[in-house]
């Protein structure tokens, strides 16, 4: 069954209920209760590109076995997070280190430290602590990861033969960084790229993360090196390629599955959406960002085609 599709204001969705979502972390019966399996599931969108593609893949894997999806797009986390508590959305695309950081500061206030990681293995089992008593259970991570990244010019890594960040750091060559305002007290920015690898930041031009006048300024020689994500699918356009992170700097933002889990818990339900684990890459959803962004295509099409060419549902 096709989906059903719902963007909604995120400032309007589910207004009446914002400050109700069900009873306090003490007293919820779901956290104990058997996990559910409803036949009706919300699957919800962040209502960015890459978050709707995944909303897309899952509903339609869903669909596939069974379920009778409709997807909906809450662009705020503060919104859809406690709505995926209640059960006004079932099942959501988060990222390991991001959201575990994020009910970290939920649970335990604004100056928690930080419980996500470089290490997978170490994200996930703070993430699976702090969503449980919660309702939600989280899924496995699959193979494709969304993290920060810097790019530099092709040319620029040709000339000087880097191919990762610790080759820019022993280059001593003197690096001027387009990224946001935030990144000179980032760990995972200006202080790590210096502590981690040794990289000669003089300045950060203030363009923000991946924006087009980011990359511009890299291509141009303004700057010297760009933040941006490892799935950016417009670093071809601008001649630019990603340094890696050899040495681990980023966190572990691998792409899981958040489910409620008095309606989704089901080990139906996890075997559909693992099943998407062993195909989908960071190539594979960078290259499907471009086609959506880029290309213009619709994200419903761009995922169903590429579920289909894996053979994960039937071709129409």
């Amino acid at each position: 069954m096709r989906p059903l599709r719902t963007a909604v204001v995120a400032v309007l969705l589910l207004a009446a209920t914002a400050c109700t979502f069900g009873p306090s972390l003490e007293h919820r019966g779901e956290i104990t209760a058997p996990p559910g399996d409803s036949s009706h599931l919300t699957i919800g969108s962040a209502g960015f590109t890459e978050s709707d593609l995944l909303a897309e893949m899952y509903a339609l894997l869903l669909d596939r076995a069974g379920y009778h999806t409709r997807i909906l797009t809450v662009t705020n986390r503060e919104i859809y997070e406690p709505a995926l508590e209640s059960g006004q959305i079932d099942v959501v695309p988060e990222y390991a280190a991001t959201f575990a950081d994020w009910l970290n500061t939920r649970a335990h206030g604004p100056d928690a430290r930080p419980v996500g990681s470089p290490d997978l293995a170490t994200t996930m089992l703070a993430l699976r602590a702090l969503a449980a008593p919660r309702g939600l259970t989280v899924l496995d991570p699959g193979r494709a990861v969304d993290q920060n990244a810097f790019a530099v010019a092709a040319s620029y890594a040709r000339k000087h033969r880097l191919k990762t960040l610790s080759d820019l750091g022993a280059s001593g060559l003197p690096v001027r960084l387009a990224a946001g305002d935030e990144c000179v007290q980032r760990p995972y920015c200006e202080p790590g790229l210096r502590k981690t690898y040794g990289i000669n930041i003089t300045a950060i031009d203030p363009k923000g993360v991946g924006t087009t006048a980011a990359k511009k300024a890299v291509q141009d020689g303004q700057d010297q090196m760009v933040l941006t994500t490892t799935t950016d699918a417009t670093l071809g356009q601008f001649g630019l390629v990603l340094l890696a992170d050899d040495k681990h700097l980023q966190n572990a933002d691998y792409i899981v599955p958040v489910v409620n889990r008095s309606r989704a818990g089901s080990a139906r339900v996890t075997r559909a959406l693992d099943r998407l684990n062993t195909v989908l890459t960071t190539k594979d959803l960078a290259s499907m960002n471009e086609q959506v962004d880029s290309w213009r295509r619709l994200p419903e099409d761009v995922a169903r085609a590429y579920l289909e060419s894996k053979r994960l549902i039937p071709s129409r």
